[in-house]
């Protein structure tokens, strides 16, 4: 497997490609979301998944769709797992 780039983190995404543009606060999108500044603080600093739920609220408040958001997780989570996993297992069958 050939190294890549890691991936731009949905945490990410939100702080530059929304927070900043629109001027908003951690704890202003906390509160329109209905959740503690905590869990956005969390998400914005990679240190939280996105799960589907905030990927709905997400995708509702910025007029995205929840797949953008799970979309960018998943590229960081198989990002992550590939530095851990040194051998995958040889497949089963054979394609024909």
């Amino acid at each position: 497997m050939t190294k890549r780039r890691q991936p731009t983190g949905p945490g990410e995404i939100l702080r530059h490609e929304f927070l900043v543009p629109l001027g908003m606060t951690q704890k202003q999108l906390a509160d329109h979301l209905g959740c503690d500044i905590k869990v956005v603080n969390r998400a914005v600093n990679g240190r939280t998944s996105v799960t589907a739920e905030m990927a709905l609220k997400l995708g509702a408040t910025f007029r995205t769709t929840p797949e953008f958001w799970l979309n960018a997780q998943k590229a960081v989570d198989l990002y992550q797992a590939s530095t851990r996993v040194t051998r995958l297992p040889r497949p089963l069958l054979k394609a024909s």
